[in-house]
């Protein structure tokens, strides 16, 4: 065997090894939901029970929301992009939780687009598909930066007083029964 030939295999080992290390790595951190009844996991970038950090991004409408806006409500904050196929699926699911609590003034699910091409790329998606949530604007992923976003989709449950209760990684079913019991639970607690 040639030198050219064993240089050539090490490093397709390597690249292998690498890559499989990387599957273990991100199979172990998971996607994951904290506290608030749903679920439990102790290794997501943004530890639930931290303080949310504050925000002002545009909706597709041009209006600015800011999460120190919403204090006293409980925020469903989803991290998403037209281009990801997890948080395509998952859509559907959040639109079906959107209408079983859009009727509660104190529950609000902010939807946080990071499409670097911003409303031209969202506006489109979001009409095609008939959501109604309310579509944040950050094509400079200053959100993802904020709340060490580690892909999309990411979800952040916000309570009353600005705590994150939970936090989930992945695509998910937002419209499954224990969801929405945790959710009603988390709104009938005047505490957080």
């Amino acid at each position: 065997m040639e030198i050219k030939d064993r240089i050539l295999y090490l490093v397709a080992g390597i690249v292998v090894m690498t890559g499989l290390a990387l599957v273990v790595l991100s199979g172990h951190r998971g996607a994951r939901l904290e506290n608030a009844g749903i679920g439990s996991g102790s290794d997501a970038p943004v530890a639930a029970g931290g303080q949310a950090a504050d925000f002002k991004l545009e909706k597709l409408d041009g209006t600015t929301v800011s999460l120190e806006s919403l204090r006293g409500k409980v925020v469903f904050l989803n991290v998403w992009a037209t281009w990801c196929e997890p948080c395509r699926e998952e859509m559907p699911s959040m639109q079906t939780l959107y209408d079983d609590f859009k009727s509660n003034k104190d529950f609000v699910m902010l939807a946080v687009s990071q499409d670097t091409k911003g409303r031209a790329a969202v506006a489109p998606y979001v009409a095609k598909n008939g959501y109604h949530f309310t579509i944040l604007l950050d094509p400079e992923n200053k959100i993802g930066e904020t709340y060490d976003v580690s892909g999309v989709p990411e979800t952040f449950i916000i309570d009353r007083k600005g705590q994150i209760v939970a936090h989930h990684m992945g695509a998910f079913d937002w419209s499954r029964p224990d969801v929405k019991d945790a959710l009603q639970q988390l709104l009938d607690s005047k505490r957080g």
